[in-house]
């Protein structure tokens, strides 16, 4: 079902994003990015051709598909339940990574000019996919559609970082998909490292005192958990703090201000979680082979966060630094 539903609206998807280009070439007869951004900035707004809009929407939404984005993450929840561990580790990462930097690219670039018609999709999905992200993910009980929903959320908190249209909103993004991709990777690393008689736990309740027979990976998915959901002074809240600060610096306070209760709501089912593993009693005894490079990533990805929060700026400043380099 879930391998069903991914190949069918993954393709709806991609037809959406190539109908787009194939709209956009025809406005500005060019495949060429340079030469796009020339032409659409050449274009008075008030004479920019109707079809043209109509292509920059159709290939801003197969890339917001990509990223799992609401209105367009229907097929997230059931492909990261249904998909083994792994490869639901690869679709929460390498995915949502290269199609944001598309869409930053795009946005930066050729259709720089038309940033106030983009800002209008942008917050209207920002919106949806944060609160949605949020309130979706109280009801479950299954850890991977938990993570799933908490994707959706992120994606909508990294895409207030492009309201601004400036390269301190770009290095936000960057910064935030930066912490993110570490803080999944060490989540995954913890998740593929806990069996019960050599079946992976899926289910919240199978994480029932964690902390009495693993107390190193429940402490790692603790702190990664805390990050997740910004408590300070970890690295997951300074990447929402980032990205909260330059929707306001760009005019967007109530947009910012919605997307901050938003995360307040979500934080619930972190702690969810991880009253679970901490405080309730144990199911039965977990498997106790886990291997090296796991291990790895999880320790790399607690020190990750940790270390971040000594110096939060050099990041920072190295994301603003490949930000600029995107505009002139």
């Amino acid at each position: 079902e879930a391998a069903l539903k991914y190949f069918l609206m993954g393709s709806f998807a991609t037809g959406i994003l190539l109908f787009g280009i194939t709209l956009v070439y025809g406005a500005t007869r060019s495949f060429y990015l340079v030469n796009i951004a020339t032409s659409i900035a050449s274009t008075p707004p008030e004479s920019t051709p109707i079809f043209l809009s109509i292509g920059v929407l159709l290939i801003l939404v197969g890339s917001l598909f990509k990223i799992s984005a609401a209105p367009f993450h229907f097929w997230t929840p059931d492909v990261y339940e249904g998909a083994p561990t792994p490869v639901t580790a690869l679709f929460a990462i390498v995915p949502k990574v290269a199609a944001f930097g598309l869409i930053i690219r795009l946005l930066t670039g050729p259709f720089a000019s038309l940033h106030e018609q983009a800002s209008q999709i942008i917050v209207f999905v920002a919106l949806a996919s944060s609160i949605l992200g949020a309130f979706a993910g109280l009801a479950q009980n299954n850890f991977k559609r938990l993570i799933a929903y908490s994707s959706i959320a992120n994606m909508g908190y990294a895409l207030l970082g492009l309201l601004s249209g400036t390269p301190e909103g770009v290095a936000s993004v960057v910064l935030y998909l930066t912490i993110y991709m570490v803080m999944t990777a060490g989540v995954f690393a913890v998740l593929m490292g806990l069996k019960r008689e050599g079946h992976s736990v899926e289910t919240i309740s199978d994480f029932a005192g964690l902390v009495k027979k693993c107390p190193v990976k429940a402490y790692c998915m603790t702190g990664l958990l805390f990050s997740m959901s910004g408590l300070p002074p970890l690295a997951g809240f300074f990447a929402k703090l980032f990205v909260f600060q330059t929707a306001v610096a760009g005019g967007y306070f109530v947009v910012a201000v919605i997307g901050v209760l938003a995360s307040v709501v979500a934080s619930y089912y972190y702690l969810r979680v991880i009253k679970v593993m901490l405080f309730d009693t144990p199911q039965g005894e977990f498997d106790t082979d886990c291997c090296l490079s796991r291990k790895a990533v999880m320790i790399g990805a607690v020190a990750f966060i940790l270390i971040f929060t000594l110096v939060p700026n050099y990041l920072l400043d190295q994301a603003q630094v490949a930000a600029g380099t995107l505009f002139p």
